[in-house]
């Protein structure tokens, strides 16, 4: 019998082990799409407690308490504390199977040097344990970072957000700290679902750009505006967030009459929705070619499907699903109108249903260009599908039709700053894919070309692909 998550935890034999230990283990990490709040990683924020740092804000861990019977109350009905913690310890033996039961351990062992199981029985020692810890410098938010290797971040902001933070972080930022970079992700320009509110935004829009926008050729022009202030900050990265792509084409006064009738309150039909959404993400596209940014497309992620808990908490509370919309057509009818202008940007492709990884396999062939490695990616296993069958299946998808050796890597998609052992999950996966390629002669016993891989993938993919300011390593 093995010890639990051992040094060799994931990895089935020697070649595994050989790969991950000597290769891929001690690679640095970039965070490229995250949901860390700036402020906190400007400040070097230090947490409270325990509770405060591992569940305020997580929805992956809300889920699997309100699924083991858990109240509502003793998760988001009051600020966390030690209850919300004891109600997290009662669930965590109950989650064998999920990936959530060893990101919980990882977490305990990388950054508290706590190699026991959690429970209701082990909670109390565990708490005084953790809290001990947590109040110490090297436990601020920035501090955590450094401490997991982590050389850069993309957080998500929205285009009318101030970066304030991102600012004052670039100010005192020294050559050992991570880089913060933000990352572009303009959805609620084109959330016309409640006019008053899309028009509310609009207003705020055309303040931090510094753009009258009364015509949708200004809101582009504001959007550009912005797009220029946050490559200014780093950012390499827009990200989008979308039920299926949309792919409506209308002509420019056609997009010009959409957007005044939004301007007037005026609803618009499902057509002109579609061709209003569209214009939006080309324009958005043309600016990530013009700078030689990603264009992130997060698809298939069907949100608030609870009405009286969106009601309650808000979205991304953990009532969110996979969709199941046919995304084929309408997917590469978009790539190529902006490949047909000679501006398709680098590209990630996430669908939320894994049924999609052959579709994003055989669309992203179709639109490389030999103008960078990889340049349309099929992204990580993405949300509900980060975790051993998700991972290794969206790697074998991309291994079968298009470059693994030229995959962008993991993401951890978190709000948490406790989350970035997920990076070492991935790598033991990946590790124990290729390796167990090696032991079954799949592939030659060849370290130094599959170790360099490994690494690539962990790393230098990404380095590279995004070219972030200041990440030199």
């Amino acid at each position: 019998m093995k010890p639990f998550m051992n040094a060799d935890f994931l990895l089935p034999d020697a070649c595994s082990q050989r790969l991950f230990h000597e290769y891929a283990a001690e690679m640095p990490i970039i965070d490229y799409h995250c949901h860390l709040p700036p402020a906190d990683i400007a400040g070097d924020t230090l947490f409270r407690d325990l509770a405060h740092a591992w569940l305020g804000g997580d929805h992956y861990k809300w889920r699997a308490m309100r699924s083991n019977g858990v109240p509502e109350h003793d998760i988001t009905g009051r600020d966390v504390d030690y209850q919300t913690f004891l109600a997290w310890a009662r669930t965590v033996p109950r989650l064998v199977g999920n990936p959530l039961y060893h990101w919980t351990h990882l977490e305990l062992q990388r950054y508290f040097g706590i190699h026991e199981a959690l429970s209701e029985k082990t909670a109390p020692a565990i708490w005084e344990a953790c809290n001990a810890q947590i109040g110490r410098p090297e436990f601020g938010a920035r501090s955590l970072l450094m401490r997991m290797k982590v050389r850069a971040v993309g957080t998500t902001d929205d285009p009318a957000d101030t970066l304030e933070h991102h600012i004052d972080y670039a100010a005192i930022r020294t050559a050992d700290m991570p880089v913060m970079t933000p990352s572009f992700r303009p959805d609620r320009a084109l959330a016309i679902d409640d006019l008053g509110v899309w028009k509310s935004y609009i207003e705020r829009l055309g303040v931090a750009s510094g753009v009258s926008i009364g015509s949708y050729q200004s809101l582009v022009i504001a959007l550009d505006n912005r797009h220029a202030a946050f490559h200014a900050l780093g950012c390499r990265a827009s990200d989008h967030g979308l039920v299926a792509p949309f792919s409506t084409f209308a002509s420019d006064r056609a997009v010009e009459s959409f957007f005044a009738k939004l301007l007037q309150g005026v609803r618009l039909s499902s057509e002109e929705v579609n061709a209003y959404k569209t214009a939006v993400l080309l324009d958005v596209g043309r600016m990530n070619a013009k700078r030689g940014w990603a264009m992130q497309l997060h698809m298939a992620a069907i949100r608030n499907l609870n009405t009286p808990m969106f009601n309650k908490l808000g979205p991304d509370t953990g009532y969110d699903a996979a969709n199941d919309e046919q995304i084929a057509g309408r997917l590469s009818a978009f790539m190529n109108a902006l490949q047909s202008e000679g501006q398709l940007p680098k590209t990630i492709l996430y669908s939320l249903n894994p049924n999609d990884l052959e579709v994003l396999g055989t669309i992203m062939g179709c639109f490389q260009d030999g103008s960078v490695p990889g340049k349309i990616q099929m992204g990580s296993a993405w949300w509900f599908n980060d975790h051993i069958d998700g991972m290794r299946r969206q790697m074998v998808s991309l291994g079968n039709l298009g470059l693994l050796s030229r995959f962008v890597g993991m993401l951890t998609d978190s709000r948490s700053f406790l989350s970035f052992p997920r990076h070492e999950y991935f790598r033991r996966i990946l590790c124990a894919l290729v390796g167990g390629w090696m032991e079954s002669g799949d592939i030659p016993p060849d370290f130094d070309t599959f170790g360099a891989m490994v690494q690539d993938i962990s790393y230098r993919n990404a380095k590279n692909y995004f070219a972030i300011p200041g990440v030199t390593d």
